[in-house]
């Protein structure tokens, strides 16, 4: 079974993204093809790129780099969990695409985004120029989430609407079609 990683891109302290990425993860396993997995970026400590070569080579010499290398290589599908700070995404999500290069490409993506009103739709604009750039393949459906505090419940969880629980369907099965469509291109390299 393709294994989805839901991978949560912010680190900060008291982060809305960890309950966003929790819901969104266990929405998408219901919803079928993939295994799904939380991937938090937090839990590798990627300090900015340490990497005295370039992520291409795929020559790491620190182990932070190997353990984000070897979790993000077996995933065939991304759903990016991130905020929008300032217009765009925040440095830590930017951080942890940079350490790596080919154990992105050729693999579809999709993002989760929140924030106030303009749900984060710009910070995912900024966020498709980064990914095509590494051969991922951003899909058109995601799952933009405006005024995310509203959906935040007296134990820290995050409580969708409607509207934004019924984005889950369309991203799931876009990621899985394209899947099918890209995973022969990964298995030629």
């Amino acid at each position: 079974m393709a294994l989805l990683q839901v991978i949560v891109g912010s680190t900060r302290p008291g982060r809305i993204g960890l309950p966003v990425a929790t819901w969104f993860a266990r929405a998408a396993a219901e919803h079928g093809p993939f295994e799904v997995e939380l991937v938090d970026i937090a839990d590798f400590n990627l300090p900015l790129m340490d990497e005295p070569n370039h992520p291409r080579l795929r020559q790491y010499t620190q182990e932070h780099t190997k353990r984000w290398s070897e979790t993000i290589d077996r995933g065939d599908a991304y759903v990016f969990v991130h905020p929008e700070y300032n217009y765009s995404f925040n440095a830590a999500l930017k951080n942890a695409i940079d350490y790596l290069h080919a154990e992105w490409a050729d693999k579809p993506v999709s993002f989760v985004s929140y924030g106030g009103v303009s749900a984060g739709l710009r910070a995912t604009q900024a966020l498709k120029q980064v990914v095509t750039t590494l051969r991922m393949v951003p899909i058109f459906e995601q799952v933009p989430i405006p005024l995310v505090g509203q959906f935040i419940d007296e134990e820290g969880e995050f409580v969708p609407n409607e509207i934004v629980a019924g984005s889950v369907g369309p991203v799931v099965r876009e990621l899985a079609r394209l899947n099918d469509a890209l995973s022969p291109l990964r298995k030629r390299q």
